[in-house]
């Protein structure tokens, strides 16, 4: 493994990120694929390693908002990686690794060979995790492991704003969770909260009760593992959370992803239409939308295929999806404006597309 030095970023700077407009506008197309060199990388915990990311002239990067992810190529994959840096730093990005041995092995590829001066081919940042807020309401945010990474942004851009919020953080114990340092500095006063599941120095979370009752208002924001993000989100909803102010965002795909439930509305075989030509492309029953539309050279973007990730999320105009994601939440997917069709399919003849 590469060992090399990390040098601190001036993403802890807390002015208000209000301002950040004011910086002179990034040449960069984010929804292009473009280089970013390692400026530094360091051991946050065993199996965490963070990577400091810029453009090797030093230009100003795009700009982004808590919760943005890059899209990272590793060895041929594209994994995704949330910005835990400051919005408020256009020359640096910050991410966060964790190497995962039974993994698909970029994380294993980026954490085992990936040092300074090397280069990484991203394209973003991308949202899909936008935060909201009420002032009368500081939302919640709910941690777990590695899906610290959007939430710590999320404080750091709170904190900026001179915004309340409670941040609350579980790991399976102290020695796993990252960015402890940071948390543990008064950076955010006494908005964060500590938990282990071994129950040596915090006690475990209990998310019953943190949950509460859900005050109107109010947004919680859960990224973690899945069983971690099923649990907060069905007992929130127990609680009286609203439905559309749940927010959460998965950081890997499902080790094994079970097949998707049988559903007698849904077509085996349909059509998809392109609405900026009308031109309608046959999707088979052993055919994925995404596939079938890029074998007639319409590209959607992806990279999970399982319904994760957000890449190809694309707005529906007509007909009815059968979501088979793990992304979108009940009421999203009940709206029908929104699907993953990397995995998901439909229970009209037709959907027509906003492509």
């Amino acid at each position: 493994m590469i060992q090399a030095t990390f040098q601190p970023l001036r993403h802890m700077s807390l002015a208000p990120h209000v301002q950040r407009s004011a910086a002179p506008g990034s040449l960069i197309d984010p929804s292009q694929w473009f280089a970013l060199q390692v400026m530094g990388r360091r051991h946050e915990t065993r199996d965490i390693v963070v990577f400091d990311l810029a453009l090797a002239d030093g230009a100003t990067l795009p700009d982004f908002t808590a919760g943005a992810h890059l899209e990272v190529k590793v060895g041929g994959l594209i994994r995704h990686y949330s910005l835990c840096s400051s919005p408020e730093d256009r020359a640096h990005y910050r991410i966060a690794v964790q190497r995962e041995t039974a993994g698909r092995g970029g994380s294993v590829l980026l954490c085992d060979t990936f040092g300074p001066g090397d280069t990484l081919e991203v394209r973003g940042p991308f949202n899909h995790f936008a935060l909201q807020w009420s002032a009368a309401q500081p939302p919640l945010l709910l941690a777990g492991g590695i899906g610290v990474t959007p939430l710590l942004c999320m404080a750091l851009e709170l904190t900026a704003a001179g915004l309340d919020f409670e941040l609350h953080f579980s790991g399976r114990s102290l020695e796993h969770m990252a960015f402890l340092p940071l948390l543990r500095s008064g950076v955010f006063g006494h908005r964060v909260h500590l938990y282990a599941d071994d129950g040596r120095g915090v006690a475990p979370i209990d998310l019953p009760t943190l949950l509460g009752s859900g005050m109107p208002g109010r947004h919680l924001y859960v990224c973690g593992p899945g069983g971690m993000i099923d649990a907060a989100d069905r007992i929130a909803r127990a609680q009286g959370w609203v439905g559309d102010h749940i927010h959460f965002e998965r950081f890997g795909a499902p080790a094994a992803q079970p097949p998707a439930a049988a559903d007698s509305k849904a077509c085996e075989a349909f059509e998809v239409e392109v609405a900026s030509t009308g031109r309608r492309i046959p999707i088979a029953a052993d055919q994925s939308i995404v596939h079938a539309l890029a074998a007639v050279g319409v590209h959607i973007p992806m990279s999970c295929e399982v319904g994760v990730c957000g890449s190809c999320r694309t707005r529906v105009l007509a007909g009815v999806p059968d979501h088979r994601d793990l992304l979108l939440s009940p009421e999203e997917q009940a709206a029908n404006t929104e699907f993953t069709p990397c995995c998901s399919r439909s229970k009209t003849p037709l959907l027509v597309l906003d492509l």
